[in-house]
């Protein structure tokens, strides 16, 4: 745990990417608040888990009052179209707001989360009423989403569904704010989130995910049970729906499994699912919780202490393997594995793997022991294989996943680790 700490505390810490003279996006960045927000509550989750203070995490707030002239928005205000994006990315800047609050009990976050709340999210009630449930999202968005129709007043996105995003940063506000605008806001948008069939209109899993750990969060500010039933709804619909991989991690869309996974929707469903364990004391959930932990989080952080997508292992998929495709997400998942990571800490007693006394080959054509999943790696891997128990059974000779943050970037990129067999 240390180690892979102490390697995304420097990726974040020494890359002028993240520091005051390139932390904010360009005009035309359409994803606005979104990098702003992510790295704030990355600085803040490494000052958790570290102690140290990343000096851009002193400067942002007095930065972000100036440049946006005390709204504490990014981007157009425009009372005419609503863009989905915009919510997506300043519901991360309302969480990186208020985990500075929650760390530093500081009286400028406290403005700063209250001001955006007016700014940007308290005029669009009565607006998710609207949201174009009749629009039919096309089959296309690259790693990096973008803005792709107009409809009924709404800009939609490629990353379908993002707009719900904002019942994460909306549930943290209103945790600390107690504002019962804030929450009539909340129950207007989950009402319409609880009416979409999200695996069949192919949503992101990572705004569906982040929208269930919001509800789980609001049900603890309310005591509403309607939320948490929500919320296990979402991990129900993610692990058997078709959003979660034979390696526990996910699809990038629901029903396209010929895309990739994303970093950031694993750091959603290991924390959703051990805050639902904490919240019914389900048993299942912290094993799902510690599946991730063990298997999904593996290859997902690289050697350089960033995290970058893999190959999606599922039905329907070109790939049995679990290989490499983009080296470092340095624009989101980089940032959001911090949180992760912090979050692991804080909680690695409850992610400890079980094992159930001998490996056995799934029905999909996987081998496991409980809560570990083996895999067969190729040459480049092996001296890193090696470092754990080798098994040997139907005539393959298994390992559990390789983490490749133990590995070198050439490794990584050459990696390739058999998991679905014939």
């Amino acid at each position: 745990m240390k180690t892979r700490i102490e390697l995304n505390f420097h990726r974040i810490a020494d890359d002028p990417y993240y520091q005051a003279e390139g932390l904010f996006s360009p005009p035309d960045y359409t994803w606005y608040g979104d990098k702003e927000g992510r790295a704030l509550l990355a600085f803040v989750s490494l000052y958790r888990t570290t102690g140290r203070r990343i000096p851009c995490m002193e400067t942002f707030l007095p930065a972000l009052r100036e440049r946006t002239r005390g709204r504490m928005a990014l981007g157009p205000i425009d009372s005419d179209l609503v863009r989905e994006q915009q919510l997506s990315g300043h519901s991360w800047l309302l969480r990186g707001l208020c985990e500075h609050l929650e760390a530093f009990g500081d009286a400028e976050s406290l403005d700063a989360v209250a001001a955006l709340c007016e700014t940007l999210f308290l005029p669009l009630r009565g607006r998710f009423a609207e949201y174009p449930l009749q629009h039919e999202p096309g089959n296309e968005g690259g790693v990096v989403g973008s803005e792709e129709a107009t409809c009924g007043g709404w800009v939609l996105s490629t990353d379908v569904g993002c707009a719900f995003m904002c019942l994460d940063g909306l549930s943290h506000a209103y945790k600390l704010l107690r504002d019962s605008r804030i929450l009539s806001l909340l129950d207007e948008a989950i009402g319409v989130f609880r009416s979409i069939d999200r695996p069949a209109r192919r949503m992101q899993t990572h705004c569906t995910l982040s929208a269930g750990r919001g509800l789980v969060r609001l049900w603890g500010a309310t005591g509403n049970a309607a939320h948490l039933a929500a919320a296990e709804e979402v991990l129900d619909d993610y692990v058997h729906r078709g959003g979660m991989t034979d390696t526990y991690q996910n699809l990038n869309w629901w029903g396209r499994p010929d895309t990739w996974t994303e970093p950031c929707a694993i750091v959603d469903s290991l924390m959703l699912a051990l805050e639902l364990h904490k919240a019914t004391g389900r048993p299942w959930y912290r094993r799902l919780a510690a599946r991730i932990w063990q298997n999904g989080f593996a290859t997902a952080q690289r050697p350089n202490g960033g995290a970058g997508t893999d190959s999606v292992v599922a039905p329907g998929s070109p790939w049995n393997d679990l290989r490499m495709l983009g080296y470092d997400a340095f624009f989101c998942c980089t940032m959001r594995l911090s949180e992760g990571l912090a979050y692991a800490a804080e909680n690695e007693a409850l992610l400890a793997p079980e094992r159930d006394g001998g490996i056995v080959r799934t029905e999909r054509g996987t081998y496991r022991d409980g809560d570990i999943l083996y895999v067969e790696p190729n040459a480049p891997l092996l001296p890193h294989a090696e470092r754990e128990a080798a098994v040997r059974i139907d005539g393959r000779t298994l390992y559990p996943v390789v983490k490749l943050y133990r590995t070198t970037e050439k490794i990584a990129w050459a990696a390739r680790q058999q998991v679905v067999f014939p």
